[in-house]
Formats: structure tokens, sequence, C-alpha cells
């Protein structure tokens, strides 16, 4: 026999699945897969409610996370921590800097979630108000807990309420720009009416220069006529007396005494 053939035959002792049966396997598996999924989420749900929130009023310079949760974890199983950074304006982070002190992040309050609040309760019942403490040379020894336990507060109410902040600040800002953008065009409008009106200023002084010359030009020939005439005199003949009218008489008599014999 060859190969092909014990292929064949092998392949023909398999059972055929058909296309039904595979929908069926995929239904199956998915049903397997929301249960573990829906078990999980109760299982995290059930040690949600058994975790406790700690608050810290105030964090001491060089403090983050990290050092913490390194602090604390000697005292108790810890979850999450949330820390709030320092921002410019704060008058503590001004005053270190003009101290020399340090200038790096700092944070201003925070949040510490604990495995069980229990221990939570403990913890903040035993740190607050007292010495740091550990290594001399940390730069926090000398400082003091400020730590409170939040009861009946989840992590949730602390994300929702960082939502609600993050929203607000949006918010304003939204509004401080708004106001900003109509200051701006207020002053524009402001600044374009001014150049309108120092144009027409401007044209209108023009105008009057152009019209005060003009009646300067028109004025000088005035002024001219205005000045006393030079009459000439000039020496004229006595005039002839016109004695043709007496010729003419006397021709007529002499004419008429040469006709009639007259003398």
């Amino acid at each position: 026999m060859t190969s092909e053939e014990r292929e064949d035959q092998g392949d023909s002792s398999l059972p055929e699945i058909g296309n039904a049966d595979i929908i069926i396997l995929n239904d199956e598996k998915a049903e397997s897969q929301k249960k573990k999924r829906k078990k999980l989420l109760l299982k995290e749900a059930k040690q949600a409610r058994n975790h406790g929130v700690c608050y810290m009023s105030r964090i001491p310079p060089q403090m983050d996370p990290v050092k913490l949760r390194q602090v604390l974890s000697q005292y108790g199983e810890i979850d999450r921590i949330y820390l709030v950074p320092e921002t410019k304006q704060l008058p503590q982070q001004v005053n270190r800097k003009k101290a020399g002190d340090f200038r790096g992040q700092g944070f201003s309050e925070g949040w510490v979630e604990f495995t069980n609040k229990r221990v939570a309760k403990r913890i903040a019942e035993m740190l607050n108000g007292e010495q740091m403490g550990g290594r001399k040379k940390s730069s926090f020894f000398y400082d003091t807990w400020n730590i409170k336990y939040l009861s009946k507060f989840k992590w949730e109410d602390l994300t929702e309420e960082i939502a609600y902040k993050h929203a607000l600040r949006e918010q304003k800002l939204t509004l401080e720009i708004s106001a900003a953008k109509r200051e701006r065009n207020f002053y524009m409008d402001k600044v374009d009416k001014s150049k309108g009106l120092t144009a027409i200023q401007e044209r209108m002084k023009k105008k009057q220069k152009v019209q005060e010359q003009g009646s300067e030009i028109n004025s000088d020939p005035q002024v001219d006529h205005q000045e006393p005439k030079v009459i000439r005199q000039f020496q004229q003949t006595r005039p002839v007396k016109d004695d043709s009218a007496q010729t003419k008489l006397r021709m007529s008599r002499d004419v008429l005494a040469g006709v009639f014999g007259g003398k």
C-alpha cells in the first residue's frame, strides 16, 4: 500500500464534522468565555468593596508615588496611588525655590488605596500625626504624616471627582478663551475705527490746505487791480475853425449875382 492510500484510509476512519457542529462548538466557547468574564468581574467587584482609601492632605518634598509605596507597603498591601502634582502658581513651590530647597516636581495631596479597608483604617489611625522616620539621611525624616481614612469612599468616586474637576477646568478655560477673543475683537474694532477717523481728519486737513492755497492765489490779482491806475496825458493841438459853411454862402451869392446881373 502506498502512502496516499494509507492517508485516504486514515481520513475515512475519522468522523465527518458538519458546519452545524462547528457553529455549536463556537457558541459553547463564547458562552464559557462570557461566564469566565462574569466571574472575574464579580470577583473584582467583591475585592473592590473590601478595599479602603486613605487621603493624605500633605505630601513632603521629594516624595513621589514610588517612595510612598515603598514606605507604606511595610504596613499593608497597596493597590493604587494617586498624587496631585503642584502647579507653578502655588506659594509652597515658590518659597522652596527662593530658599534654595528642592526644585523638582512636588505634590500637594494624594490618595492611597489599600486592598483591605480594615488595614487602611488601622494604618491611618496609627500614622496620623506621627513622624515619618526612616533613614535619617532622607529629606522627609522629620516630616509628619497627615493621613485620614475615608469611610464609604471608593476609588471610582475619586476618578469621577477628577473627571468632574477636569471638565470644570476645561469649561473655565473655554470661557477665558472666548472672553479673550471678545476683548481682542473689541480692541481691533476700536483700532480700525481710530484709523478711519485719523484718515478722515488727514483728508480734511489736506482739503483745507488746498482751499487756503487756492484762496491765496485768487486774492493776488485782486490786489493788483486795486492799485491806482496811471493816467497818461498827451499834449494836443488846438482845433481849426470850420469856415466851409461861410465859403459856400459866398459862392452861392456870387453865382446868383453873375446870373441875374447883380453886382
